[in-house]
């Protein structure tokens, strides 16, 4: 790690504990060992690395740092998107969502086609490549309303609106969907698939315990562990990039969470279909029932993110999104992070409406400003693209590679060119 950068962490008051003061020091500086001899890390080990303070945090993030740039280098990547919440309402009831509404409430109701295509077009101007369709789960099982839309518009569920609108989207703009509509069948992601670069469900936790009365997923039946794992193990089987992750700060331990990722790197490693891993910080808002729940620190990311990267390698894509740490987040690439996720030019972080995205241009100095090279990418990975066979669905493909250099990024140059000869091949089948 660079002076300048221990000297920023000084500076954030995060080298101001002494680890010779702690009891657990003897067990931190064998973890740190034992990440340095090379060999996984064991669950005792990542635990006691997320205790690491002062000259001890220091050598966790030069490990996890020079892990990433073994594996990822010195490019850090982010998604040109637009955020589209297809549907606010859903039938779960999370302590920390802002996102979610009852019928009646403002910005209550589906999305017309319209307003899709609406959103999807400015982005396209913008140049963006990706469309994030984010929507609350299974609404149709709790709300009438919501069962009376899509009877009108010749649907049983919201999965086949998602799905209808996936295709129209990637039809008329060109933009490629990536469906984020939480707990799925097997049955509804290959439903989803041909239409859908790629597609994501957070983990969140595998703590069925926060489930309990009380708990933040007490009302919230499609939290429950065990499905959400099932529908990552499914994409996996179709051989669907996939979007995983945890969010930490909900009242899971520390070993919770460290379950968590290991949970996530076993299904990876038994399907190679976990393109990304994001670590998610939680933010206090004043609409949620957790509104007075503390919010993890800095400190907590960083170890957390650090000991992520340990955990799931170097060849992992790990994301931490640079909004949800608006003071700081260049700090988080000293933990081995090396993608921003997905960041909008037109629309807002509907999850976290309060956190702006940082402007791209931001984003890029700041992201140098450490030695980091900030390169634009899709909804699917580069690697996905050439290495690994059978995650492009035929029907994407000719959209994918026209919009792709020989490494599997975006070209730099020549992108209204190729907007342009695709709108104009899509008037022409109209």
């Amino acid at each position: 790690m660079s002076d300048s950068a221990a000297a920023a962490l000084a500076r954030l008051g995060l080298l101001d504990r002494d680890p010779e003061s702690e009891p657990s020091v003897v067990g931190v500086e064998a973890a740190l060992d034992e990440a340095t001899s090379g060999r996984p890390l064991t669950r005792e080990t990542a635990l006691a690395l997320m205790r690491a303070s002062g000259r001890h945090l220091l050598r966790l993030l030069d490990l996890a740092a020079t892990l990433r740039d073994t594996g990822k280098g010195r490019t850090v990547t982010f998604s040109k998107k637009v955020f589209i919440p297809l549907t606010r309402l859903c039938r779960d009831r999370c302590g920390y969502c802002a996102f979610r509404r009852d019928p009646g409430e403002p910005d209550d109701g589906f999305m017309t086609a319209e307003e899709v295509l609406a959103i999807a077009s400015a982005g396209a101007r913008l140049g963006c490549k990706e469309a994030l369709f984010s929507l609350g789960e299974k609404p149709e099982l709790t709300f009438p309303e919501a069962r009376r839309f899509l009877t009108e518009r010749g649907h049983r569920t919201t999965i086949e609106y998602l799905a209808r609108m996936c295709r129209l989207t990637l039809a008329e703009t060109g933009l490629l969907p990536h469906a984020n509509p939480g707990t799925m069948t097997i049955e509804e992601m290959a439903m989803l698939r041909e239409a859908n670069a790629s597609m994501g469900l957070m983990l969140e936790s595998v703590s069925a315990r926060l489930m309990q009365p009380g708990g933040p997923h007490h009302p919230a039946p499609d939290k429950h562990p065990r499905l959400r794992l099932k529908t990552i193990e499914g994409a996996g089987r179709l051989r669907i990039a996939f979007t995983t992750g945890i969010l930490i700060g909900i009242g899971e331990t520390l070993q919770e969470r460290i379950d968590s990722l290991f949970a996530i790197k076993a299904l990876n490693s038994a399907y190679g279909h976990v393109q990304e891993v994001i670590v998610q910080n939680f933010r206090a808002k004043p609409t949620i029932p957790m509104r007075a729940f503390p919010e993890p620190t800095l400190l907590d990311m960083l170890r957390t993110l650090a000991v992520a990267r340990l955990i799931l390698g170097p060849e992992m894509n790990l994301q931490a999104p640079p909004n949800l740490t608006p003071e700081a987040y260049p700090m988080l690439l000293l933990s081995g992070v090396n993608d921003w996720g997905g960041i909008s030019p037109l629309t807002e972080d509907f999850i976290n409406p309060e956190a702006s995205w940082p402007q791209i241009a931001v984003l890029r100095e700041e992201t140098a400003s450490l030695g980091y090279h900030l390169r634009e990418r899709l909804a699917i990975y580069p690697e996905y693209i050439f290495r690994k066979e059978g995650f492009i669905p035929p029907s994407l493909a000719p959209r994918i590679m026209s919009l792709v250099d020989d490494s599997g990024y975006p070209r730099e140059e020549g992108h209204d060119e190729t907007r342009a000869a695709f709108h104009s091949r899509s008037r022409q089948r109209a």
